[in-house]
């Protein structure tokens, strides 16, 4: 095991930091985050869990906020529905300078919080 990263974001304020920074979608998200997200009439659940996800993989290779473009971290589905990391540029760089062959990674959220916890191996 490389690392472990997990991450909480509160709903209501990232609700507020969408709405206040519509760019924030297009700097944070890839467009197929971004497509899957808009699905929903209220996409706020969807971002904040991935958003959670970027800051959990952050965390599992020891690295800070900026320490790779959150842009370059994407959460996808499998057509089982099981979530997936993949990782480009600056991300994909530094999981392999760690020695990361693969992630393990659990998302969930409610009304009040998304989650989401990412196993580095």
């Amino acid at each position: 095991m490389i690392g472990i990263g997990t991450d909480l974001v509160d709903m209501g304020r990232f609700r507020r930091s969408l709405e206040r920074t519509p760019g924030l979608r297009e700097r944070l998200f890839r467009p197929a985050e971004r497509a899957y997200a808009d699905l929903r009439a209220d996409p706020t659940e969807r971002y904040a869990v991935r958003f959670a996800a970027k800051e959990a993989v952050l965390k599992a290779l020891g690295l800070g906020l900026g320490g790779v473009a959150m842009y370059d971290i994407e959460v996808v589905r499998e057509p089982s529905g099981r979530p997936v990391l993949l990782l480009h540029g600056g991300a994909a760089e530094a999981a392999s300078a760690a020695g990361v062959e693969r992630w393990l990674l659990t998302l969930s959220h409610t009304d009040l919080m998304a989650t989401a916890t990412v196993v580095a191996l």
